[in-house]
């Protein structure tokens, strides 16, 4: 009778062994939440029952003992960004976008999807016929310093162009969704704060012919207010009073911007 007892026992130890050898979800790993996704095995709590491999067991906490082992997680793959799009209008501030693609989906509760697309601020400097846009009035736009290191340096004939200057302002007001900006590309604008001064330098293609660029206050006098926006965001915006011009600027970067 001894010897009966014990042979079941090893049966069972040997069928439990043999269950974790060839996993519970071998093969059986689903996608999205699938209630027909299931087995009979150890479950992750260690209790023996119903046990599930579809993705939704993570969140019921009723997965098969081996499923981050048999279905384990794929987090999104994207491509690398496009170059960025020219301008979606001509001769006034407007709007560019680069994309991205999904080369792999996430799986079995891996990582989302990041954005696909991205839109900046922008404005060209040209018509489509090639001619320089007309002069206008109204406020400085400005962006990045970030946006300055792909200005061209060098005319078409190689010739160096004109280095340009900085003015030096200090800002006086700003509208609240100057700090609500979330998306990347317009994270600068959370540095434009009241109070502080900032440097923005005025640099081709900006630089009109007469060596100026829009907004800088060059006529104004001394305490004149001056109005400003932030370029990718007609919400964010607001008046500085322009304290000097200098050749190099020396803010800190967070607070250096080029006018547009």
């Amino acid at each position: 009778m001894g010897t009966s007892v014990e042979l079941v026992y090893l049966l069972l130890v040997l069928y439990s062994l043999g269950q974790c050898a060839f996993g519970g979800c071998a093969g059986k790993c689903c996608r999205g939440k699938d209630r027909h996704c299931l087995t009979t095995d150890w479950r992750m709590d260690r209790v023996y029952g119903t046990c599930y491999c579809d993705e939704g067991c993570g969140q019921t906490r009723d997965c098969c003992f081996d499923y981050f082992t048999e279905c384990p997680a794929q987090d999104c793959v994207v491509s690398e960004w496009s170059f960025w799009s020219g301008c979606a209008k001509l001769c006034q501030p407007s709007q560019r976008v680069r994309v991205r693609h999904t080369e792999r989906q996430p799986s079995y509760s891996g990582e989302p999807c990041p954005a696909l697309e991205q839109r900046a601020g922008c404005r060209e400097y040209r018509d489509n016929k090639g001619k320089p846009c007309g002069a206008n009035s109204g406020p400085a736009f400005i962006t990045s310093m970030e946006f300055a290191k792909g200005r061209p340096k060098h005319d078409s004939y190689g010739n160096p162009l004109h280095p340009g200057f900085c003015v030096e302002f200090m800002l006086e007001s700003r509208t609240p969704h100057c700090s609500l900006q979330n998306r990347p590309h317009t994270h600068w604008m959370r540095y434009i704060t009241e109070g502080f001064r900032v440097c923005v330098a005025c640099e081709p293609p900006a630089m009109r012919n007469s060596s100026r660029c829009q907004g800088d206050g060059q006529d104004a006098h001394k305490e004149a207010l001056l109005h400003w926006q932030a370029l990718g965001s007609p919400q964010c915006g607001g008046t500085w009073r322009r304290v000097q011009k200098s050749k190099h600027c020396s803010c800190p970067p967070q607070h250096s911007f080029v006018f547009i």
